[in-house]
């Protein structure tokens, strides 16, 4: 989901806070407690978690409905989505994420946690797992939420112009396809 877009590019962290200082003080509050993941090395793009723009291969609809079953308050909010063949793999990676139960932020990643962007590896990471899923319909009282814990994401380094993402609203999101990607967060 991208909210309040401004100018034509969506922005990693890194760099909001020189063109949007607004919009970084926002986004990087999602890091309280857990600051130093901005710092972490994204081996395959030689850069840090801030300079990377987050992006989802699958459709997180199927996410937020696993939060409401939970019984969490989780609000429709417009979803982007783009072709990934639009990208340039030599700037992208996936990333494997992983949440030990009870955990207040995904593990942290080793070399064995990243592949290539291509179709290939697109396909093998669009759906949903049955742990990802499981751990949101069971979250306890004070257990962090954490939606995008156990879901790959594919890394882009630097900014990504928002003239290749389309806006769909929850009702008319196609059905997952294997070679589109939402963004869902900078």
């Amino acid at each position: 989901m991208i909210t309040d877009p401004r100018g034509d590019q969506l922005l990693p962290l890194a760099m909001l806070g020189e063109r949007y200082p607004d919009l970084h003080t926002r986004h990087v509050a999602k890091y309280a407690g857990r600051e130093h993941r901005l710092g972490e090395r994204v081996i395959p793009l030689e850069c840090t978690w801030a300079d990377v723009v987050f992006l989802s291969p699958l459709n997180p609809t199927v996410l937020f409905d696993a939060i409401r079953s939970a019984g969490l308050r989780m609000r429709n909010v417009p979803l982007w989505t783009l072709d990934a063949s639009q990208l340039d793999p030599a700037r992208c990676c996936i990333r494997l994420m992983r949440v030990t139960p009870g955990a207040r932020t995904a593990d942290p990643g080793t070399e064995d946690d990243y592949l290539p962007l291509t179709t290939a590896t697109l396909r093998a990471v669009s759906e949903v797992t049955n742990r990802a899923l499981e751990r949101l319909r069971n979250l306890g009282p004070d257990e962090p939420l954490l939606p995008w814990g156990d879901v790959p994401h594919v890394l882009h380094r630097g900014p990504v112009p928002l003239n290749l993402f389309q806006e769909l609203t929850p009702r008319t999101l196609p059905a997952p396809n294997r070679d589109n990607m939402t963004g869902n967060k900078p």
